[in-house]
């Protein structure tokens, strides 16, 4: 039976069935009780292993909020596409039926309703996260779902074309001027010198935020697996030019390169990008101008480049070196 006992904070109430406990803390004793009561049926439902009938994919994306989410290096992106989901009222075109009712038919109905809405990017993000979730309602550990509804070909759509943005040298101009470079006394001027280290490294922003000065030698950046994307250590050559570039922020910060995180990097370039009256790019836009700077210098091979910038696959560098027909025509 549940036990309910009333504290400073409210009713804390405690449900236990067959070994398997919820706990909560709700205002009043008549919300308690109703907690404790839906609780109940839930959790007889999962030691059944019935659970599939009455857990919906809402619940399934709480449980993962709550305990998977946590432990990813993106957790706090993660949080919040999540906390969206919750939140969007999609009753129409995602139905939050019981898991065992769910199938592609409500998932092609969900993602076509995404795409009258936002971008193919981001109907592709959502779907993969919606994917990881029903993978670990059929886990061992959860035991929600026996097979994942998603697992089915023809639902992902048709990924966009690469980005070949780079930026322009009048637009760097403008937007230094916008971050008031070469000042270094705010985060936003800390932003700044991290975005011209980005277009001569390729770095990505999580990587500049994460930048400590014990990584840093003479000619390179050792980045640990840690925070890298593809959980492999790697290390970046250092141009003199972006030797130079990051000897400026010697004394800002003791530890930190940049002292700021990659939160605050999106914040302030969003900024500095509206003050400058520029658009069409991103932070990550940095990647593709380093990529084809360096491949434009034509100093290092296409091995060397994919060893610097972390690609396993080759292809990567046709996708990130954008060069211009110009620059193309004044090599042959």
């Amino acid at each position: 039976m549940p036990h309910i006992s009333q504290g400073s904070g409210g009713y804390r109430v405690q449900v236990k069935v067959r070994g398997r406990r919820a706990s909560n803390t709700l205002p009043t004793r008549k919300a308690a009780q109703l907690w404790a009561s839906q609780t109940y049926v839930l959790l007889r439902a999962e030691s059944n292993g019935t659970a599939c009938e009455v857990r919906t994919t809402h619940d399934a994306l709480r449980r993962y909020r709550d305990e998977v989410s946590p432990t990813h290096r993106g957790a706090r992106w993660e949080r919040l596409r999540l906390e969206a989901m919750l939140r969007r009222d999609s009753a129409a075109a995602f139905p939050n039926v019981p898991l065992a009712k769910l199938d592609s038919v409500d998932i092609e109905r969900w993602r076509d309703w995404r795409l009258s809405k936002v971008s193919v990017g981001t109907v592709l993000r959502e779907l993969g996260l919606l994917n990881a979730v029903w993978s670990m309602c059929c886990s061992k550990k959860w035991r929600w779902l026996a097979a994942n509804p998603a697992a089915v070909p023809g639902i992902k759509p048709k990924p966009p074309k690469h980005r070949t943005r780079t930026i322009k040298r009048d637009e760097i101009r403008k937007m230094l001027r916008a971050f008031d470079y070469p000042a270094r006394d705010t985060a936003r001027h800390a932003v700044a010198h991290a975005f011209l280290l980005a277009l001569r490294t390729g770095l990505r922003a999580g990587e500049l935020a994460a930048l400590r000065w014990e990584w840093v030698h003479p000619g390179y950046i050792a980045l640990p697996a840690e925070i890298t994307k593809a959980d492999n250590a790697r290390d970046v050559a250092l141009s003199r030019k972006a030797t130079r570039l990051i000897n400026k922020m010697r004394g800002y910060s003791p530890d930190s390169v940049y002292g700021v995180t990659a939160a605050s990097i999106d914040v302030h370039y969003r900024n500095a990008r509206t003050s400058a009256g520029l658009s069409g790019f991103t932070f990550h836009d940095t990647r593709h101008t380093a990529a084809t700077w360096i491949g434009r210098a034509n100093k290092i091979g296409v091995m060397d480049l994919c060893k610097m910038f972390g690609w396993s696959d080759p292809k990567m560098a046709m996708i990130y070196f954008n060069p211009s027909a110009a620059d193309i025509a004044a090599r042959l």
